[in-house]
């Protein structure tokens, strides 16, 4: 029988490989047998030793089971006689200092839609009063903000409470405009109500800034209040400082998103704030799949769009919308005097938009960023955004540059005053917190 073997990288036949074989001497035999002895005589030694340590170990083994078997496979239970000398050792004193009474879950609708750091107040204008919470000293300089459809003030409200933009706010004081019937808590408008159009939205801010004695502001828009506050800034450009617009549309609504406008206001005027609509509102801000990126968050608002907004009022500022006119603006003709910083998202449907007003503005005066890894950049990402905010004020010349120092102490500030809170109270505070910081951009 053959069989193949390999010899230096080739196969060849045994038979052939035996035929070069020799028989061996006798001579030759013995010296083999001798060399097998004396292997023998060195090698047992260690292979007694080997099996020694193995029936060693073997019965230590066996020991340690059978101990294990004499303990009980149940815990002892705490008699009555040890509770009491438990408690004598121990006073009621300490025992309630470390005693957990209480836990209340501060979830973050309750914490993000309820804020008293801003004054509410209704100024009076040509169409109707709105409401506007001033946020700050009056006499320092102004911000103004306007909001998008199916929010309020209080989207800015995580944006400009964060911790890296109160040391910028020192310099500031904040004017949160509120479309009409947009407040929380707004009384439905009466159906003959005709709702202002974009152009008159606009107008209104000129009533604010009398009523607030405001002689310019820096404009804060997302939106729809991004396109009111690039309205104004074209009528009354010695009116505004600086503009930071986030998701601007320039131009009219198309086919597509007429159609969805009007179909989601006939909705909300007939049936309410249907599943669809919420849908279709958490679309707009957050793009699509919110709830993979933050489920959280994305809960957050649809508990509110379906229990904080008025159907009706929003259907009316939605069509105004639908029926917005192009601003006519041109890079190479009339176009917004002011610095523009405009701003969008990564993951946001509005993101050619904000590339069509970016061609339509001077590039001497006015800067494109886009966010990565977000959709609402202001609930996702707010420290790239008030680091943007920052620097841009700094490039215009509005604020003195922020040292590192000063941005540490008013976080070591902030840290220090939730920490106090839960300290020196009874009660342990649970809050979730849906914004990320750690995300690059």
């Amino acid at each position: 029988m053959e069989r193949d073997w390999l010899k230096d990288g080739s196969y060849s036949s045994l038979e052939l490989g035996f035929k070069n074989m020799t028989i061996l001497k006798k001579k030759n035999a013995k010296r083999v047998n001798r060399f097998r002895g004396k292997a023998r005589r060195r090698l047992e030694p260690f292979l007694n030793q080997h099996v020694k340590n193995t029936h060693k170990a073997l019965a230590e083994e066996r020991t340690f089971d059978e101990a294990f078997k004499q303990f009980p496979t149940k815990m002892p239970t705490v008699n009555s006689e040890e509770t009491a000398l438990l408690s004598s050792l121990l006073p009621i004193d300490s025992m309630d200092d470390i005693e957990l009474k209480n836990i209340q879950l501060q979830f973050p609708s309750a914490r993000r839609f309820s804020d008293s750091s801003c004054q509410e107040l209704r100024v009076h204008t040509d169409r109707g009063d709105i409401m506007v919470a001033v946020q700050g000293d009056r006499s320092k300089p102004a911000i103004l903000t306007y909001h998008d459809i199916g929010l309020n003030y209080t989207s800015f409200q995580p944006f400009f409470n964060y911790v890296d933009m109160r040391a910028l706010l020192e310099n500031f004081c904040v004017y949160h405009v509120n479309a009409p019937g947009q407040e929380e808590g707004a009384p439905t408008l009466p159906e003959d109500y005709v709702y202002p159009t974009m152009e008159e939205l606009s107008n209104q801010i000129n009533y604010v800034m009398v009523h607030f004695a405001i002689k310019s502001f820096i404009g804060f828009g997302v939106g729809v209040g991004a396109n009111i506050l690039a309205r104004f800034a074209l009528i009354n450009p010695e009116k505004v400082d600086a503009l930071a617009l986030i998701n601007c549309s320039s131009t009219q609504a198309g086919w597509i998103e007429w159609a969805s406008h009007k179909m989601n206001s006939r909705a909300l005027r007939s049936r309410g704030m249907t599943p669809a609509v919420i849908d279709y509102l958490m679309w707009y801000h957050f793009g699509r799949c919110p709830e993979e990126r933050n489920p959280d968050l994305a809960q957050m608002y649809r508990t509110y769009f379906r229990r904080h907004v008025n159907p009706g009022n929003l259907a009316m500022l939605v069509e105004s919308y639908a029926r917005r006119s192009d601003l006519g603006i041109a890079r190479d003709s009339a176009s917004i005097r002011a610095p523009v910083l405009n701003l969008t998202a990564a993951l946001s449907p509005h993101v050619d938009q904000t590339v069509s007003f970016n061609a339509r503005l001077h590039p001497a005066n006015s800067t494109w960023m886009k966010i990565s890894d977000s959709a609402m950049v202001l609930e996702e990402q707010p420290g790239k955004i008030s680091e943007a905010f920052r620097l841009f004020l700094q490039g215009e010349g509005y604020v003195a540059p922020l040292s590192p120092t000063k941005i540490v102490a008013f976080r070591r500030l902030s840290d220090a005053g939730r920490r106090r809170a839960c300290r020196h109270s009874p009660v342990i505070r649970i809050t979730e917190n849906p914004i990320s910081e750690a995300v690059v951009c």
